[in-house]
């Protein structure tokens, strides 16, 4: 298993054909480096797919994700980044709304 100390999601949109060289540039601009055991989360514009790159500590992961139906909840682009809590991330990697999620997955908004 991955050890995930940290996740942070960035609101610019990606795009879905950036391999792990080309993600890892972007986590470098938008969070200024990529840290042992913190994942980090970007979506193509239509917000239908994700890319989580996670650095293990030894090399960098980098994993796909998309939905055949809907889209992900994701944050306007305005702030470059947020910080999910552990929670919020296993949220967010089955498609539900993930801001309305705090700790122990006690829903908070309605």
């Amino acid at each position: 298993m991955i050890r995930i100390d940290a996740a942070w999601l960035a609101t610019a949109p990606l795009d879905m054909r950036a391999g792990t060289d080309t993600a890892l540039a972007r986590v470098v601009i938008v969070f200024g480096a990529a840290h042992p055991h913190h994942a980090y989360l970007f979506a193509k514009k239509r917000a239908n797919r994700i890319k989580v790159l996670v650095h293990d500590g030894i090399g960098i992961w980098l994993a796909a994700r998309r939905l055949h139906q809907g889209k992900f909840i994701w944050p306007a682009p305005g702030e470059a980044q947020w910080q999910l809590e552990p929670a919020q991330l296993d949220t967010l990697v089955l498609g539900l709304p993930w801001q309305r999620m705090g700790d122990a997955g006690i829903i908070t908004v309605v």
